[in-house]
């Protein structure tokens, strides 16, 4: 049965709560980001949620990366949350944007000074001769800013995923899983209805 609902942010704010009280922070926020190519082509990789309300799911990485790349393409995502230890699993489905350049900086200027060197070092996703490349650029990257701040590069920054359908499942006895599912209608607003397991 479909009915109006209330949005399910406070529901997953509660769900990730407990799962980074249970598992820690960085276990808590892994999430497998599927992305498609303008060819149509999927890929999927794990990275880390820095943020989230009901305005979308926030992440970071390298504007070069392939996932960046696919999102230029195809802004369509797909995320999933598994905490196994918890019997509990989020599914997200929506599109990616670019969070603003503020919101970039302002979280960049909090990641360890080791993460902001490597930011400036990696050419992520980008073939890589050899290990001895990567620790030169990375040489030259800490010698460069050595006795200054590490600002954030022109080709890092975050997307925010605005949810179009988020997915709750629960562990239940038989497979009889528990999933409950809010869907965004046309006007903003959110429908709630369960799915067979």
């Amino acid at each position: 049965m479909t009915r109006q609902a209330a949005d399910p942010f406070a529901k997953f704010t509660d769900w990730f709560s407990q799962a980074a009280r249970e598992l820690g922070a960085e276990q808590a926020s892994a999430v497998n980001l599927a992305t498609v190519s303008g060819e149509g082509k999927p890929s999927s990789r794990m990275v880390l949620l820095k943020e989230h309300d009901e305005r979308g799911f926030v992440f970071y990485t390298n504007l070069k990366s392939r996932k960046a790349t696919e999102l230029a393409e195809n802004a369509a995502v797909a995320m999933c949350f598994h905490w196994s230890d918890l019997g509990k699993q989020v599914r997200i489905e929506g599109h990616a944007m670019s969070v603003s350049d503020v919101e970039a900086d302002r979280y960049f200027a909090t990641r360890p000074l080791a993460s902001r060197y490597g930011a400036w070092a990696s050419q992520q996703s980008s073939q890589l001769k050899n290990r001895r490349e990567l620790a030169g650029r990375l040489t030259s990257v800490v010698a460069r800013f050595k006795s200054r701040d590490v600002p954030r590069p022109p080709f890092w920054s975050g997307f925010r995923v605005r949810a179009e359908r988020i997915e709750f499942w629960s562990n239940a006895r038989f497979r009889l899983h528990d999933r409950v599912c809010y869907q965004r209608t046309c006007d903003g607003a959110w429908q709630q209805f369960l799915l067979y397991p």
